[in-house]
């Protein structure tokens, strides 16, 4: 289990990239409260999903604008043809720790973890 930082230092509708992993994830504290974590890497292309735009429980990648679901991992919206790992998150005395998943990542070209 990772330690992410205190919950409150992750402002509601804000993400935080992690990258003491490989291959980095990203950590988002959606306005109604959730904490989701994925893999911070879009899969159409190298880009960080925590400088994305994030819609409810749904994340908009800053370059090609696919969305991926952050309950999922699943893609809402191409270019994007593969989902994200997602990370489990749990909240233990005010701080944020994920368990990352033993899946395989699915990275863009080029890209290795």
């Amino acid at each position: 289990m990772l330690r992410i930082c205190p919950l409150a230092e992750l402002p509601a509708g804000e993400a935080l990239r992690v990258d003491e992993v490989s291959p980095p994830i990203a950590v988002f504290h959606t306005d109604d409260g959730e904490v989701f974590a994925i893999d911070d890497t879009c899969t159409h292309q190298d880009a960080s999903l925590a400088d994305g735009w994030l819609d409810g429980c749904e994340i908009e990648c800053p370059l090609h604008a696919s969305k991926f679901d952050l309950r999922t991992g699943e893609v809402d919206a191409p270019p994007a043809k593969q989902g994200v790992r997602t990370h489990a998150v749990t909240i233990t005395d005010g701080d944020i720790y994920v368990t990352l998943s033993d899946q395989t990542p699915n990275l863009p070209p080029g890209v290795t973890a």
